[in-house]
C-alpha cells in the first residue's frame, strides 16, 4: 500500500484527484500540507499585499479541513513536513507551476515518488534535472496529463487507421475557457502563469501523441492584452517528417472549446471535450462525408484514475519509470522550442 500526501488542498486535488484516488486500493490517502508561512509564495516582489498573503494563508487550512473531514487524514503544516515525513511515500503536486520544481526537488531528495501536475516545470533544463534525480534514485516522476489515458483518443484513432476519413489532410485542436478570477494564479507571472503553460501545454502534449517522436514546431505565437503580464492566448503549427500537420490554438480569455477537428481527403471528424473529459461523462464525434453526417459515441472513461494507475506502475516498474522520464522530457522540449520560436 502506497501512502499518498498531497502538497496544496487545490481545487483540482479535491474534484478531480480524492474521488479517483479513493477508487484505486493500492493507494491510501495519508494526509495534506498547508503552506508554511514563505511556502507558496515565489519571491516578496510578486504583486501581492500582506493581506492578501494572509487570506491566501488562511483559505489554504480551510480547504484541507474538507480534506480530511471527508477523507480521513492528517493536515500538515508545512510543505517541507509532509515530503520528509517518514508516514508519506509518494506526494501528488498541484501546486501553481512556478512552485513545482522546488518541491517536487525537495520530495525526490527525500525518496519520495511524484505525481506532478503539468506543467512539470517552467524551463527544459529544470524538468531534465528532476528526471535525472528520480532515475538516479529509481523513484517515480510522472506528469499528470490524464486525457492522454482517455479511450476516446484511441477510438478516434483507430476510425483514423480504418480510413473513415481518407487521407489526412490536417488536425486542430483548440482549448480555451473564459477568464477567471483575478487572483487565479493563471494570470500571475510570478507563479508561473500564462496561457502556454497552462491550455497551450494540452494541445502540444496532444499533437505530440498524434504526430509521434518526429514532431517538431514551425511556427508559435503568444499573444498578450492590456493589464496582464502573461500571454493570454496563442497558436502554433507542428509537423512530423512526413509533413502531417496539426494545428493548435489555445487561450484563458476566450469563449470555451476543447475540441478536435480531422480533415481527411473523404470525411471530417469533429469533437468536443477532447482534453476534458470527466469520469462518466460520454464523448460525442461527428463524422460527415459527402452530404452525410453521423454521430458517434465514443468510450466513457476516468482518465484520472487511470493517469493514478499509472502512477502506480511507474512506481513499481522500471520500464514504466523511464516512459513517463521520456514522455516529461519530451513535452518540455517542445514547450521550450514554442518559447523559442514564438513571434
Amino acid at each position: 500500500m502506497i501512502r499518498i500526501g498531497i502538497i496544496c488542498p487545490s481545487e483540482i486535488a479535491l474534484r478531480r484527484f480524492m474521488p479517483a484516488l479513493v477508487k484505486n486500493e493500492e493507494f491510501v490517502f495519508a494526509g495534506v500540507a498547508v503552506p508554511g508561512a514563505d511556502e507558496y509564495f515565489v519571491d516578496e516582489d510578486d504583486g501581492m499585499d500582506l493581506q492578501t498573503k494572509k487570506s491566501i494563508l488562511d483559505n489554504e487550512r480551510e480547504k484541507a479541513k474538507i480534506f480530511t473531514d471527508n477523507y480521513g487524514g492528517d493536515i500538515y503544516d508545512s510543505y517541507e513536513a509532509i515530503v520528509t515525513s517518514e508516514n508519506i511515500d509518494a506526494i501528488y503536486i498541484p501546486l501553481p507551476p512556478a512552485l513545482h520544481y522546488k518541491w517536487c526537488r525537495r520530495a525526490l531528495e527525500n525518496g519520495k515518488h511524484v505525481l506532478l501536475e503539468k506543467p512539470a516545470t517552467l524551463e527544459a533544463a529544470q524538468t531534465k534535472e528532476l528526471v535525472s534525480m528520480a532515475s538516479e534514485r529509481s523513484l517515480a516522476l510522472h506528469e499528470n496529463y490524464m486525457f492522454a489515458f482517455h479511450n476516446q483518443l484511441e477510438k478516434i484513432s483507430s476510425l483514423v487507421k480504418e480510413g473513415m476519413l481518407g487521407d489526412i489532410r490536417l488536425y486542430r485542436i483548440t482549448f480555451g475557457f473564459p477568464r477567471r478570477e483575478a487572483n487565479d494564479f493563471r494570470y500571475n507571472k510570478s507563479l508561473g502563469g500564462g496561457a502556454l503553460y497552462d491550455a497551450g501545454g494540452y494541445t502540444i502534449k496532444y499533437a505530440s501523441m498524434l504526430l509521434g517522436s518526429g514532431a517538431k514546431i514551425v511556427y508559435a505565437n503568444m499573444s498578450y492584452i492590456d493589464g496582464f503580464d502573461v500571454d493570454i492566448y496563442g497558436s502554433a503549427a507542428l509537423i512530423d517528417d512526413s509533413g502531417t500537420t496539426v494545428q493548435v490554438a489555445f487561450g484563458m480569455d476566450n469563449s470555451y472549446r476543447c475540441d478536435l477537428e480531422i480533415w481527411g481527403s473523404t470525411g471530417l471528424l469533429t469533437t468536443g471535450r477532447i482534453l476534458t473529459a470527466p469520469d462518466g461523462f460520454v464523448p460525442e464525434a461527428k463524422i460527415k462525408s459527402g452530404n452525410k453526417e453521423e454521430i458517434l459515441y465514443l468510450p466513457v472513461d476516468d482518465s484520472f484514475g487511470k493517469s493514478i494507475a499509472w502512477f502506480r506502475q511507474c512506481i513499481d516498474s522500471d520500464r514504466t519509470r523511464e516512459k513517463s522520464y521520456a514522455n516529461i522530457i519530451r513535452q518540455a522540449l517542445l514547450v521550450n522550442e514554442f518559447k523559442e520560436k514564438s513571434v
